[in-house]
């Protein structure tokens, strides 16, 4: 099995009810972790890359494409995050990406954009896309936090009585919104609390749409407390609880996003090597030791997404 759109994998999620866990990755330990996890589970998968990550190494994404073409029993999407323009989803697609994120809620000078430059952007986007098959997710509202190098204060909500008129606009295949979740160390601002209220509206108006929860990693204790005891630093550290995104995904999210609890995970696992075998200078090992502990990581995710055995 090639390369599948995020369309056909979030069919799927919505007529089973479940989610499918969209892992974002900056380097190889990461891809082959997060694709294992997923053979072992049997469970479909979406690989994410930021721009700063292929910016950091072109070479990501066809690490990227060779793990898809290896391990053809999974479904597998690959997939540019938060793009902000129309050339970048173009030659990720012209590349083989079989889906691109268009944010159009900010300009290309990152500042917040209006609605009608989100809908002409996006829709500009998705008719490309289709032409070749690539699925496309867009965006309405703006969430905040550290994505990339882009540090967003504060926070605009999904308007509920905007995302009829922007699908049936877009042709987008999947919505993101804003709902509370924040991207970074810190997913909220006050109460750590999703706003149920705003995507239940929102999955009552288009619920054909898959929905996408952006900033949903739950930050463990236990990493966070491994970093500390090994020399990090960590403050104001406030992840979203899986219960909240367990009732989230019963209110029409099909795609969550997970990077921050991938690299808490590789964190902790190198300060511990490193401190307790002074003596390794092979990236090899060190780097290897992370392995294991994202496979269990990522298992996880997708046992609580409902994705396991899905196949």
């Amino acid at each position: 099995m090639s390369k599948v759109p995020t369309k056909i994998l979030l069919e799927d999620a919505m007529k089973r009810d479940y989610a499918i866990g969209a892992f974002a990755i900056s380097n190889m330990e990461q891809i082959e972790s997060i694709v294992e996890a997923a053979i072992r589970c049997r469970s479909p998968l979406i690989i994410m890359i930021s721009k700063k990550s292929l910016k950091y190494s072109k070479y990501l994404a066809y690490l990227i494409d060779a793990a898809i073409k290896e391990n053809s029993e999974i479904p597998i999407a690959m997939h540019l995050d938060h793009s902000q323009n129309f050339d970048q989803c173009r030659e990720a697609i012209d590349f083989g990406f079989s889906s691109v994120m268009i944010d159009g809620t900010f300009d290309e000078e990152g500042k917040p954009s209006s609605f009608d430059y989100n809908l002409k952007l996006t829709k500009k986007v998705v008719d490309y896309a289709h032409k070749f098959g690539a699925s496309v997710e867009g965006e309405v509202g703006f969430i905040g936090g550290k994505e990339d190098d882009m540090e967003i204060d504060g926070q605009r909500f999904t308007d509920p009585q905007k995302v009829e008129e922007f699908v049936e606009y877009t042709g987008v295949d999947a919505l993101a919104v804003s709902i509370g979740n924040s991207h970074g160390l810190n997913k909220f601002v006050g109460e750590q609390q999703l706003r149920f209220d705003i995507l239940a509206e929102i999955n009552e108006r288009i619920p054909k749409t898959p929905l996408v929860l952006h900033g949903a990693s739950s930050l463990p204790e236990k990493y966070i407390q491994k970093i500390k005891e090994y020399g990090g630093s960590l403050h104001q550290v406030k992840g979203v609880p899986i219960e909240q995104i367990k009732k989230s995904i019963k209110l029409g999210i099909k795609k969550v996003n997970i990077y921050t609890d991938i690299t808490l995970c590789m964190i902790a696992e190198l300060r511990e090597f490193l401190l307790k075998r002074p003596e390794v200078i092979d990236p090899r090992e060190y780097l290897g030791t992370c392995r294991d502990e994202i496979v269990k990581l990522v298992s996880n995710k997708m046992t609580e997404f409902g994705s396991v055995d899905k196949l």
